[in-house]
């Protein structure tokens, strides 16, 4: 996830730097709640029963991180709103849709981990 974010920056810095701003800021809180999320996630598989609450309890911390994270740097920061949210919306799609698979995956080998023992 970081380094898909990475390369798109690259991309951006080289194709239109002057947006460099606001995408970077528009892609670090998707990219830090994704992350963040997987981390969470990946430990409680340990006790697979807590994987669900651990999920809801989740989603309801990035939708408050989310509103305040967008509030503080359209308001707080003074950034151009167009480019941040584009770039917030792109990455937090990409990003969600990665771990998605990743999640996926995960609870897959969880299956077949628990059918073989």
């Amino acid at each position: 996830m970081a380094g898909t974010c990475a390369a798109a920056m690259l991309v951006v810095v080289m194709v239109a730097p002057e947006l460099n701003p606001e995408v970077l800021l528009g892609t670090l809180g998707p990219l830090v709640s994704a992350m963040a999320t997987w981390v969470v996630v990946a430990r409680a598989v340990a006790v697979p029963e807590r994987v669900t609450g651990v999920m809801v309890t989740g989603l309801a911390v990035k939708m408050v991180f989310f509103g305040v994270y967008v509030a503080g740097m359209l308001k707080g920061a003074g950034l151009r709103p167009v480019p941040f949210v584009l770039s917030f919306a792109a990455s937090f799609i990409a990003l969600h849709a990665m771990e998605a698979g990743f999640l996926r995956r995960l609870f897959a080998e969880m299956q077949r981990s628990s059918v073989s023992e």
